[in-house]
C-alpha cells in the first residue's frame, strides 16, 4: 500500500498524512487518510510521487 503526504504547495505546509485516497471532483479536492478522517480543499493537483 502507498501513503501520501499531501503538501501545500506555496510553502509546503502539510495538509494531511498517511492519504490512502484521493478524489477530484472539479476544483475540489477530497482526501482521506488511513483513518477515515476527510479533508475537502479547493485546489489542483500539481504532481505525485509515490516513489519518495
Amino acid at each position: 500500500m502507498c501513503l501520501a503526504t499531501v503538501q501545500k504547495e506555496s510553502d509546503n505546509t502539510v495538509i494531511l498524512k498517511m492519504v490512502s485516497r484521493i478524489d477530484v471532483d472539479g476544483e475540489k479536492v477530497i482526501l482521506r487518510d488511513i483513518m477515515g478522517e476527510t479533508k475537502t480543499i479547493t485546489g489542483r493537483i500539481l504532481m505525485v510521487d509515490l516513489a519518495n
